[in-house]
């Protein structure tokens, strides 16, 4: 495993793995790496000959500076985590123009990120699709997974894919949950063992309402109404519930088509995000 912090030498890697004919995958993350991770490369490795994984924590996509400080980071402990699994690790000091103008050049997907976190997070995913697509001309990657915890996030780096035609297949990986049901995050080791355990709400609420859908319900508000009723009765403080168009992110009142039941609550300082699909 290669650790490149040089944008440039990152490049040159790719470029040569390309002209040996090898094609290139990509795992872009912010560290503090787990075992949800671990499955975006194992996907990775499914579609490529050589893995990379991006460890870069980008501040564009922060709202709030204390969110940002408090994000974990740890190298060294990561690359362990990776050991063999990946051909090179791309971590640079920074993705960002210093010491001269201000970065001011951005990606900005309109529609899909009017919703959901888009709407909870004003300006977080023009920081996250101007850092990808920084990510995808540096490491010029065939093809990148992107992990369906952050679901709305996949939906929007596909839309930008696709509307500039940037040639990168976009891999969509599950969302993988520690046995007890909580979806893994990197934020999940701040959590306190107490907000921990009520943060179960999210997952037992989200399951309630596929089991419910299973079971002939078909009205998506009540849905989403009796999920936000358990989340908010274990201590959550309730960003958003909302039943949405799988393809759209946009509201829907029924389940007359695809929907995915989305969440993001707070516990204790801590914000955690899940979704599932509702058929």
């Amino acid at each position: 495993m290669q650790v490149l912090t040089d944008k440039g030498a990152m490049r040159a890697w790719s470029r040569e793995q390309r002209r040996a004919g090898r094609r290139v995958a990509l795992v872009p993350t912010m560290g503090s790496l787990h075992a949800g991770h671990l499955s975006l490369v194992d996907a990775a490795r499914q579609h490529a000959d050589v893995v990379v994984v991006s460890i870069y924590v980008n501040p564009t996509q922060f709202d709030r500076a204390d969110d940002l400080d408090a994000y974990p980071r740890e190298l060294d402990a990561d690359l362990a985590r990776l050991g063999d699994r990946v051909d090179a690790v791309f971590a640079p000091r920074d993705m960002y123009t210093r010491g001269g103008p201000a970065h001011e050049t951005w990606v900005d997907v309109t529609a899909l990120t009017q919703t959901l976190c888009g709407a909870a997070r004003p300006g977080h995913f023009r920081g996250v699709t101007t850092v990808v697509s920084k990510l995808f001309h540096v490491v010029e990657p065939d093809v990148a997974v992107f992990g369906d915890k952050d679901y709305q996030q996949r939906r929007v780096i596909e839309r930008m894919v696709r509307d500039l035609d940037l040639g990168v297949e976009i891999v969509a990986a599950p969302l993988v949950r520690d046995p007890d049901g909580l979806a893994l995050s990197s934020r999940n080791a701040r959590l306190s063992p107490e907000a921990r355990a009520d943060a179960l709400a999210i997952s037992r609420a989200l399951f309630a309402a596929r089991d419910a859908a299973g079971n002939g319900e078909t009205d998506a508000t009540a849905l989403a109404a009796g999920a936000r009723a358990v989340i908010e009765a274990a201590g959550g403080q309730v960003d958003y519930v909302e039943a949405v168009d799988e393809a759209t992110l946009l509201a829907t009142p029924r389940l007359d088509r695809p929907v995915v039941l989305a969440v993001a609550a707070f516990f204790g300082d801590v914000r955690l995000i899940d979704n599932i699909r509702l058929s």
